[in-house]
């Protein structure tokens, strides 16, 4: 385990309550005021608990964000492979894809607090680890229907461009949201042709 990773998993209900407990906290504090200005010490007064239990728990602020984090990424993964278990033809994979474009980026616009947690994840070396290898899930998840969809193109060609999309995706999304609300559609709109285009031409 790394330090950035939650110093004791929970297997009791009281332990899974605290900690979600001290996420649900967490996530209204960087509503609040930024995940720059979260305090481990003021996170454990608010959720009422003592520092050391907070600690037990999350040994500094880089793992509660990477919890934080984590449940985001384990919301969209089960989007993802929801979204992609009905489709039978490229025509159905371009129709799921987009739909899933525009549901991802409808919460980054009326979720600010999962915009802090990104930025404060790409501001961390060892999170941003974390980014890419969430990318390999997701690709993976894409890759398959793909090559599903593509029995005679090239398994490796398929693995490289359904992670490269779901990568793209993610970054498109960030530069979305930090541009003025028209260029970002506009982004976005650009990022679902080239995505559908190239998963096309495989």
């Amino acid at each position: 385990m790394n330090d950035t990773q939650m110093r004791r998993a929970p297997s009791q209900k009281r332990s899974r309550e605290r900690v979600d407990a001290i996420l649900a906290n967490a996530t209204e504090m960087i509503a609040q005021t930024g995940s720059d200005a979260l305090r481990m010490s003021e996170l454990a007064q608010r959720t009422g608990i003592s520092i050391g239990s907070l600690y037990q728990y999350f040994p500094d602020k880089s793992a509660v964000v990477h919890a934080l984090a984590e449940r985001c990424n384990e919301e969209s993964r089960a989007c993802i492979a929801e979204g992609l278990s009905t489709v039978t033809s490229m025509e159905d994979l371009g129709n799921a894809f987009g739909a899933l474009i525009d549901t991802y980026y409808a919460i980054f616009l009326a979720e600010p607090v999962i915009r802090d947690i990104w930025s404060a994840v790409q501001a961390d070396g060892a999170l941003r680890a974390m980014e890419v290898e969430e990318s390999r899930r997701n690709g993976a998840l894409l890759g398959a229907r793909l090559k599903a969809l593509r029995p005679a193109a090239d398994p490796a060609k398929i693995d490289a461009t359904a992670l490269l999309v779901m990568h793209l995706g993610e970054a498109t999304m960030r530069l979305a949201v930090s541009v003025e609300r028209t260029e970002g559609d506009a982004l976005v709109d650009a990022y679902k042709r080239m995505a559908i285009r190239d998963m096309t031409a495989l």
